[in-house]
């Protein structure tokens, strides 16, 4: 009886780690990574078991200036389901509070660059740093608030060297306190090292 007891026992809790697991993935997912890291691709396969969803690209589009950036569009593109919509976008809060389907963002570090640039960041226009925090605070909140499941990708940047430019050390800094404060507001958060796919206490 006693082992009996102890399988059951073994069995039930393997399947609260499993519902657990599924509530977490039906919230907010931040999944980071280094470069290369795979972190897109788990993104992707945690995200295909919803069949229409809402895939935000906030990065640059792609141009002929840069044959390389376009191919990793391409790719990018090549591997999303037919049925999943893509929003090219930087407004990401506004999609977010408006959404009825699940989202995909990959990334939030291509985002950055583009909100850094936006604001004025890389020629320290006057305000550059209100008109960010404006900015990071709007999509902070948008994420808070989200009623859908939403899995967001993103740099690991704090593992490098410290970047020789002001500019690679504005990226590094915004990013990093950016992936503190969405992982403190989300479900789940899971660092890709190597392919491999680590749960974040």
């Amino acid at each position: 009886m006693t082992k009996l007891t102890h399988r059951l026992a073994g069995v039930l809790e393997t399947l609260a780690r499993a519902l657990r697991r599924h509530s977490r993935d039906d919230g907010k997912v931040l999944i980071l990574g280094g470069v290369r890291s795979g972190k897109s691709h788990h993104a992707e396969r945690l995200a295909s078991r919803h069949p229409h969803l809402t895939y935000l690209a906030p990065g640059l589009p792609p141009s002929a200036d840069d044959p390389e950036w376009a191919a990793r569009v391409a790719a990018h593109r090549a591997r999303r389901p037919s049925t999943w919509k893509t929003i090219e976008t930087t407004d990401l809060a506004t999609v977010l509070r408006t959404a009825t389907h699940p989202l995909l963002i990959d990334c939030l570090g291509t985002w950055i660059a583009r909100v850094l640039d936006e604001v004025g960041a890389w020629d320290q226009r006057k305000g550059w740093e209100r008109r960010l925090d404006d900015r990071l605070e709007d999509f902070l909140a948008a994420w808070a608030q989200a009623d859908v499941p939403v899995i967001a990708v993103s740099n690991e940047v704090g593992s490098g060297v410290v970047p020789a430019t002001v500019s690679g050390r504005v990226f590094r800094d915004v990013l990093g306190a950016l992936n503190n404060r969405v992982s403190a507001v989300s479900d789940r958060t899971v660092l890709v090292v190597a392919g491999r796919m680590l749960d974040l206490p």
